[in-house]
């Protein structure tokens, strides 16, 4: 265990990221926990990137006054978690700034990003400023295929000795996991790695069509749902804690399996619980649901996330269409939101060239997971 965490960190999990419970479907609940993409800039070039993140910076990014009002606005509604992510973080001149005033404030700060940029002196600063846990990015074993990945030299290198360097400074680290194939040898030896190097928290992220991650070819649900239930099955005694992410349906699988994790929550936690904030200022459901629902240069925090039509949908299951709405597990799962409004090219390729606000926030975005093979025993396959 990392020392020095406070009881409430210990109930968000070890490393205060994975702040996913929820019970039931709340309506004007403050949320959990917040991601927050403050630059565009990244200095890698990831396949799968979401944002198709790399040397431009975002139109109209929040200024660093900007970003500090946003952090108040948050606090106004409560206490959160605030993921800052990117691109990379660490390339905004004043994320230390953002990040110490939004601890001064009382909100549990953290970071994700790939560790490229982090050594020893940057693990200091980033404990000072207040950060209280990092999720670094690492895909495989083999340092060859995590390079090649992330499309530079060196970053697999930089990444493990970035986990050490943040223990080292006393932050809790969790690991974050592309999982791009249906290989649990893959997921089994990272998460090897992952242990040798002191990690015990895990987020295995399933692909989603977003940014650049639309050139890349997905293996079938089936195979995924397989995997999925092979490593819910593989891990349900260890002390590892992993969490299927961005795969909502890992909740029936586990139900179906008879394994039950409190921490887990719901499936998709996308304006239930968490939401994102883009540079521009633009709160969306989550980072790959490219609905905007206001933005906090023009309307508090506390507005949308109370009152947004968009948020309102997608808190009420019984807004759900086609087979998720007639699932026994729509409340425990939901369905990916995200996948959802994204069947039939309903958004443009790279939508970081602009947000969608939809006048009728039911059709797409309440219809039924495309990813999810289960056939509920009243719908007819």
């Amino acid at each position: 265990m990392i020392e020095n965490l406070t009881k409430a960190d210990k109930e968000l999990g070890e490393c205060g990221i994975r702040t996913d419970v929820v019970k039931g479907i709340p309506g004007g609940a403050p949320p959990r926990i917040i991601s927050w993409n403050i630059t565009l800039r990244c200095p890698l070039k990831c396949a799968h990137c979401y944002v198709d993140a790399g040397e431009k910076e975002a139109d109209r990014v929040l200024s660093t006054q900007e970003a500090l009002s946003v952090i108040d606005q948050i606090r106004a509604i409560g206490k959160p978690v605030v993921v800052l992510s990117g691109g990379e973080p660490l390339l905004r001149e004043d994320m230390y700034d953002i990040a110490r005033y939004g601890t001064e404030q009382g909100l549990r700060m953290v970071m994700g990003t790939s560790g490229y940029l982090i050594d020893q002196e940057t693990a200091a600063k980033l404990k000072e400023a207040g950060i209280r846990a990092v999720a670094i990015s690492l895909d495989s074993k083999d340092p060859a295929t995590h390079d090649a990945f992330r499309g530079l030299d060196g970053v697999w290198e930089k990444a493990t000795k970035a986990i050490g360097h943040c223990h080292d400074a006393g932050i809790a680290v969790q690991i974050n996991m592309s999982v791009m194939r249906s290989a649990i040898s893959e997921v089994e030896d990272l998460i090897g790695l992952g242990t040798s190097l002191g990690v015990h928290d895990y987020q295995l992220f399933f692909p989603i069509p977003t940014g650049r991650a639309r050139q890349i070819e997905p293996r079938s649900p089936e195979e995924y749902e397989e995997m999925i239930r092979r490593i819910l099955i593989r891990y349900r005694d260890s002390r590892i804690n992993i969490r299927p992410t961005c795969a909502p349906q890992f909740r029936r699988i586990a139900d179906e399996c008879g394994i039950a994790n409190p921490a887990w929550g719901r499936g998709c936690l996308a304006g239930i619980t968490y939401c994102r904030i883009f540079a521009n200022g633009d709160v969306t459901p989550c980072p790959y649901l490219p609905v905007s629902a206001g933005n906090v240069r023009t309307t508090p925090f506390s507005e949308i996330w109370n009152n947004s039509p968009l948020f309102a949908a997608l808190r009420d299951p019984s807004r759900l269409t086609g087979k998720c709405g007639r699932c026994s597990f729509k409340t425990s799962c939901g369905g990916c939101r995200a996948r959802a409004y994204r069947q039939e090219d309903a958004a443009s390729p790279l939508w970081c060239d602009g947000l969608a606000t939809p006048d009728i926030v039911n059709g797409e975005i309440c219809g039924e997971d495309p990813w999810c093979p289960y056939q509920p025993p009243d719908v007819i396959p």
